[in-house]
């Protein structure tokens, strides 16, 4: 996704392509990356009816997934623009939720990470380790929970749970066991699995105990993702702007719980606007503007 804005802080074209896996490979990642950053911008000036090969930016922000390390020279190479700014995307995140205030963000989707920054530019982050070590409370690790807790009532030790029939049902399976196996293959990857999260909460939602306290642990472990950014950034402060963005917290319950969790440290409020936006308020800072944006 790309967004153009002129001067005055007018979002005057955006634009959308991909997918991009550029950690898939060096050669074939780095193609992918450069043909559909192009794509996006393309798009973005052409609806702002400016042509692609006439537009050479002032700056240029790229929030890159996966880190911004070795990225450099191929969105150089991609986006004519005078000045680069190649970081990762829970900064722009970050950026758009606070409109560049000091702040933190916490990011709870396919995986989850926090990450701040404190009004001279010092940096922390939390989480965001992936699915072996780390992104506790995120998506998959809510299946993965539910998973486990299916597991132990078909092994005849774990309570009974509404977990089990919905997610038989989903993934059109007979058992526990071969719902299991279904995981480990291709077709399953991470993001599919995520994707059953709602489940819970609908479980939840139905007063299924097992599956409360599954999101009760999200929540928990996604606030104290937070509060470790807050309390290693600002010490001295009890209300820290703080807000939050991705699926796991459209869950009502999570969220309140979140809040509840960190209103004693944390002032939280949703986030101003989406990281899209995030980058371009950074490619504004670049260039010595800081306009409030204008996107209609």
């Amino acid at each position: 996704m790309a967004l153009v804005g002129d001067a005055s802080g007018r979002v005057i074209g955006s634009g959308a392509a991909g997918p991009c896996n550029h950690v898939a490979s060096a050669a074939e990642g780095r193609e992918k990356l450069a043909r559909v950053v192009r794509e996006c911008v393309t798009a973005a000036l052409y609806q702002a009816g400016l042509a692609a090969d006439d537009v050479v930016f002032e700056a240029a922000c790229f929030g890159m997934s996966g880190g911004a390390e070795d990225k450099q020279d191929v969105l150089s190479a991609a986006v004519p623009a005078r000045r680069i700014l190649v970081t990762h995307d829970a900064a722009i995140a970050l950026t758009g939720a606070t409109a560049g205030r000091p702040g933190v963000i916490t990011i709870a989707g396919t995986g989850s990470i926090a990450y701040g920054r404190d009004a001279t530019g010092r940096e922390r982050r939390a989480g965001g380790w992936g699915y072996v070590f780390g992104d506790e409370g995120g998506a998959f690790d809510i299946v993965r929970q539910a998973t486990r807790a299916m597991l132990r009532q078909h092994e005849g030790g774990g309570a009974p749970t509404a977990l089990t029939p919905l997610l038989l049902e989903a993934t059109h399976c007979s058992d526990a066991n071969q719902m299991l196996h279904l995981f480990y293959t291709a077709d399953w990857p991470r993001s599919r699995v995520a994707r059953l999260a709602p489940l819970v909460d609908q479980a939840g939602n139905a007063g299924d105990e097992v599956a409360l306290t599954i999101l009760d642990r999200a929540a928990q472990s996604l606030a104290e993702l937070a509060l470790g950014i807050c309390s290693g950034l600002f010490p001295d402060h009890h209300e820290v702007p703080l807000s939050w963005i991705g699926g796991v917290f459209e869950s009502p319950r999570i969220l309140d719980r979140f809040h509840q969790l960190c209103q004693a440290q944390a002032q939280c409020a949703p986030p101003r606007y989406d990281p899209v936006a995030g980058a371009l308020l950074s490619a504004y800072a670049m260039a010595g503007l800081h306009p409030e944006l204008i996107t209609s």
